[in-house]
């Protein structure tokens, strides 16, 4: 029998948001559950088993799930500290949400068919930590809730992928921002599908009209940009955090997205904004 959770037993009458941080055992859980109430968890340390009705899949550090109410899950720990954060969402918060922004309709909370399995990298991830202290000081009204969930989701549908695309193949593009998954390029990405290469290729080029490596290097030119103006690190350290140690290579991959040279770019962009040059 699978237990139903409320929203009325968790959230005090002013309260539109409630975070809790659990440290999971390694024990099966004995049964699913459901709730009233949407749900948003990530881990954040360690590796965990998400069960749900059809089977399950294994979450590692910066995974986030998005549930909406009849959706039964249950978490379990795989080895020691797996710790997870999350969210208990009042249903309210979450229609007023999709009323104001229609964007969002159709993603995330506001998805169909399976729980939404996203990824954060490691600074993602600490800008998340950050917003879940922020959010934990505040009083969880409607104010607090909409300030932790505007951002994340609006960030999150900044690159949308087609609603036909297979699940297994989203979650592996999306995971592939990691830098951990980048650097080893094509390959990465094809890993975290566990498909062959030549079905990765044909599914992203019907879905998204590039081939594994094309995909890997936008995100990596990306990367690389955001690192010429945020960092200090010389641009062969740069190209070496892209999983791209051959400058030549790096120079044209990065000419070709940007226009120009990753020096010409570092000088254009990388200006202090009191006092321009």
């Amino acid at each position: 029998m699978i237990q139903i959770l409320r929203h009325k037993d968790i959230l005090q009458s002013s309260t539109q948001i409630r975070l809790t941080r659990a440290t999971l055992t390694t024990a099966r859980p004995k049964a699913l559950h459901d709730h009233d109430f949407h749900e948003l968890f990530w881990v954040q340390n360690g590796k965990v088993r998400h069960h749900l009705p059809d089977g399950g899949e294994t979450l590692a550090e910066g995974d986030l799930v998005f549930l909406r109410p009849g959706q039964p899950h249950a978490l379990q720990g795989r080895g020691e500290h797996a710790l997870v954060v999350s969210l208990c969402v009042h249903p309210k918060t979450i229609q007023a949400l999709a009323k104001r922004h229609p964007s969002l309709n159709g993603h995330l909370f506001w998805s169909v068919g399976d729980p939404v399995h996203t990824h954060r990298d490691i600074r993602q991830l600490a800008a998340l930590n950050h917003a879940a202290m922020q959010l934990e000081r505040s009083i969880c009204d409607t104010l607090a809730a909409e300030a932790f969930l505007l951002p994340l989701c609006a960030d999150l549908t900044a690159d949308l992928y087609p609603g036909d695309m297979p699940m297994w193949l989203t979650t592996a593009c999306t995971a592939a921002k990691n830098p951990a998954v980048f650097r080893d390029g094509a390959a990465g990405l094809v890993a975290l599908t566990g498909k062959a290469h030549p079905h990765v290729s044909r599914m992203m080029r019907k879905h998204l009209g590039l081939t594994p490596s094309d995909y890997i290097n936008q995100i990596r030119m990306t990367y690389a940009a955001r690192a010429l103006t945020t960092d200090g690190d010389p641009i062969s350290q740069i190209a070496a955090d892209c999983g791209i140690p051959n400058m030549s290579h790096f120079h044209k991959l990065f000419r070709a997205a940007h226009g120009l040279t990753p020096l010409q770019y570092r000088q254009k962009y990388q200006r202090h904004v009191v006092q321009p040059g």
